[in-house]
């Protein structure tokens, strides 16, 4: 098997396994909004507690790309974006609602917000959606105007009406807007988004680059307990190619997350099993061990649009591993232990996204 079967492969699989598992079982049909999770057999939801935001708007981008088989579905996600987790009275996007629909942690989330972004702008793009486009220009000038921070950062969180911060600037949100305005500017044209790319890294760097490594750290530099994550050096190394030396300005970016690409390998990466650790302390020993699907993912894209050849000969071997381990005739394994034991049996809605997005990016 070489690099262009495998990848087919896990597309393959991806059309015909999991996609299907969230138009049927993963889809309350009453709500018109994806469950949180299917049970391992692929086959029936876990019991609802809560539905995210985020997670609607993850099925939206995910079905929004599925072509015209998805079109319908991606048509009904939209709406109940709209319907169910837009906060008509003071503006923004409820985090979650209930069991039964109505609103249940009433945060405003910068990364819920991110994802708002990103999928609206997709799915105005992928069918000429208008309104979608519109929703993603007032979601971003919203996250711009309200969760402002200090040094160009935005906050991670805000309460309901936006008057008192309840968490910082964080890595993980900022990245993800990273990737929302990217793919906004694509849909939209507007040059706008590059400015506002370029102001976002800049500040990240200044805040969240460790230098020794290159490394984007999780939390602001100085904090301590601060960690490193081996999937987000390889999902920042994706992005930074993605957005280009122009948009990066003076961040630095593209030479220090080529270090930080060699660092995740070398430090959080097993050579036998190709498996991706879940954290690193800075100097580069293994904090969190569990392996998530998701960093996998960012490993296998990374590894395919790197531009060592090297590096990319790796791809076929990793794939394989990579299906051998993490997929199943079911779905998928969310979580393993080191030692390869399942850590997590449920199939959470949010992966699709991360499945799509990584297997877009090979060959």
């Amino acid at each position: 098997m070489n690099a262009l079967t495998g990848a087919a492969s896990l597309r393959n699989h991806f059309d015909r396994t999991i996609l299907p598992l969230w138009r049927g079982p993963g889809f309350n049909a009453a709500l018109r909004l994806p469950h949180e999770a299917l049970d391992a057999s692929g086959t029936a939801p876990l019991p609802d507690v809560r539905y995210r935001a985020m997670a609607c708007a993850r099925q939206l981008y995910v079905f929004s790309q599925a072509g015209e088989h998805g079109a319908a579905h991606a048509h009904t996600l939209f709406e109940s974006l709209r319907h169910t987790f837009a906060d008509r009275a003071q503006g923004g996007w409820f985090y979650s609602v209930d069991a039964q629909g109505a609103p249940l942690d009433t945060t405003k989330d910068l990364y819920t917000h991110a994802f708002v972004v990103f999928a609206c702008a997709a799915y105005g793009q992928r069918f000429g959606v208008a309104q979608a486009l519109e929703t993603a220009r007032e979601t971003s000038a919203l996250i711009v105007e309200r969760f402002k921070a200090h040094d160009g950062l935005l906050n991670a969180a805000l309460d309901a009406s936006f008057a008192s911060v309840t968490s910082g600037p964080l890595q993980n949100p900022l990245m993800h807007l990273t990737e929302a305005w990217l793919v906004a500017r694509d849909a939209t044209g507007d040059a706008a988004f590059d400015t506002a790319i370029t102001r976002l890294v800049e500040a990240l760097a200044r805040n969240f680059l460790h230098a020794p490594t290159g490394c984007i750290a999780e939390l602001p530099l100085g904090t301590a307990g601060n960690r490193l994550e081996p999937g987000h050096q390889f999902e920042w190394f994706w992005l930074a190619a993605q957005a280009g030396a122009h948009r990066l300005g003076d961040s630095g970016l593209q030479e220090a997350l080529a270090r930080a690409f060699a660092f995740a390998v070398k430090h959080g990466v097993d050579p036998v099993t190709g498996a991706v650790a879940a954290s690193l302390d800075e100097q580069g020993r293994v904090i969190d061990a569990t392996q998530r699907i998701w960093a996998q993912t960012e490993y296998l894209r990374a590894i395919a649009t790197h531009g060592d050849t090297v590096v990319r000969a790796t791809l076929e071997a990793q794939i394989g591993k990579f299906a051998q381990r993490f997929l199943t005739p079911q779905g998928w394994v969310e979580c393993r232990s080191a030692s390869g034991e399942v850590a997590r049996a449920d199939m959470p809605s949010t992966t699709p996204y991360h499945l799509l997005t990584a297997y877009g990016a090979l060959p």
